[in-house]
């Protein structure tokens, strides 16, 4: 095949350890807009991103070249680094270990872009 086209939407979800509500509204922007540099210099076409308290949704056009894997390790190693490093918690923070991710079709963006910002 001369040309190779991929289409393929992840949504990844993953909490802060012990679930704790560590994400403050003052802050959360700013770790979202962190985070999308991250999914973008990877190539992923961020669609969505929503940080609740106690965990975070990402929906991207998902870059087949990158494993999954290693992007979220290196969302949360960033993450919370940065997080620690600009003192933005009273608390340690750190993710808690795993994720979920599921792909959804092209039909589904405008749900699953919904859900996440509301």
């Amino acid at each position: 095949m001369a040309n190779t086209y991929t289409q393929f939407y992840a949504h990844l979800v993953f909490a802060v350890k012990n679930r704790n509500a560590l994400i403050k509204k003052q802050w959360k922007n700013e770790l979202e807009m962190y985070i999308t540099g991250i999914t973008q210099n990877h190539k992923h076409k961020m669609l969505a991103i929503g940080a609740m308290p106690d965990h975070i949704h990402i929906f991207i056009g998902y870059n087949v070249n990158h494993l999954i894997p290693d992007l979220v390790e290196e969302i949360k190693t960033s993450s919370s680094a940065w997080i620690r490093n600009n003192k933005l918690s009273n608390f340690r923070f750190e993710w808690q270990k795993g994720y979920g991710a599921f792909s959804h079709s092209q039909s589904q963006i405008d749900s699953v872009v919904k859900y996440i910002l509301n």
